[in-house]
């Protein structure tokens, strides 16, 4: 039991509070960079957060313009999908965040931010909202359904769209499939805060879907309860299909300089780090 928990209950904080602790902590988020028109024909562009996507057949996005915290008011997007039940989801990558953010601005209803922020609007084809031409994707949706969650400041309105169209930058495909290296995208942190889907922050971890992992209640008892190697460490062994055979397990043995928990437990921790996964497994069988 960890003594260091602050617990707290959503409703005895305030409003800003609580938005500060869920969107710090619930982070990073997708940004939905949403072009849209009014009845007029006036276009309007703003970006959220609170967005993923929930179904790939149909293809389903939901984005949530939430109402304000300071005053109660909607956004024009908000009252764009309802009145005319359209949107494009442009997707938001490095090269165009400056841009983005500055699309966030509180303009007046009827100012086009595309214009504000340099953005270049590109007709769409099954909807009327235009893309931005800048975006590596961009989706047209319709609006299947709107959840108002609630009257009060903060509150979101679930917009459930169906993509009706798919727009790519050839430029971020790799054999044929979108490269999440080239893509180069942003999330939203709290406060000011993004981060970069990038380099270093990028790392790739094998998928547990088409082999059953042996599980870290199958690992050696003392490796279990290891202080010195991770859970994501124990994790990645226990993603392995079989444990390993006596053969493999002699094989290693002489890797093991002393017989201390410390040291074999840090050389089984180095070869993880070096993804040699086999050997670090056969050194924890070791341990038996």
């Amino acid at each position: 039991m960890n003594d260091n928990i602050l617990s707290l209950d959503p409703k005895s904080l305030s409003q800003p509070d609580l938005h500060n602790y869920l969107l710090t902590s619930i982070a990073p988020r997708p940004i939905a960079l949403a072009s849209t028109i009014d009845s007029n024909g006036n276009v309007n562009l703003s970006p959220f957060s609170f967005f993923n996507v929930f179904s790939s057949n149909p293809p389903i996005l939901i984005i949530s313009p939430a109402r304000s915290g300071r005053d109660n008011t909607t956004k024009h997007t908000y009252q764009n999908v309802k009145d005319v039940g359209e949107v494009v989801i442009n997707i938001v990558n490095y090269p165009i965040v400056e841009q983005m953010s500055l699309s966030s601005t509180a303009y007046a209803k009827g100012v086009n931010e595309f214009d504000k922020a340099g953005f270049t609007q590109v007709k769409s084809i099954h909807i009327s909202p235009p893309r931005v031409g800048e975006s590596p994707v961009s989706l047209e949706c319709r609006v299947r359904s709107i959840d108002e969650l609630g009257s009060q400041g903060g509150a979101g309105n679930l917009i459930i769209c169906e993509v009706v169209m798919v727009h790519i930058n050839q430029e971020y495909i790799t054999h044929g499939k979108l490269d999440t290296t080239k893509l180069d995208l942003v999330g939203r942190m709290g406060e000011s805060w993004y981060v970069r889907a990038t380099g270093e922050a990028l790392f790739e971890i094998p998928k547990p879907l088409r082999t059953q992992g042996i599980g870290i209640d199958n690992l050696p008892l003392p490796i279990r309860e290891s202080t010195f190697l991770t859970g994501n460490q124990l994790a990645r062994m226990g993603n392995v299909e079989a444990t390993p055979t006596q053969e493999q397990i002699d094989k290693v043995r002489p890797l093991l300089i002393t017989n201390t928990d410390k040291d074999i437990h840090q050389l089984i921790g180095s070869y993880l780090d070096k993804d040699e996964v086999s050997t670090a497994l056969a050194l924890a069988f070791t341990q038996v």
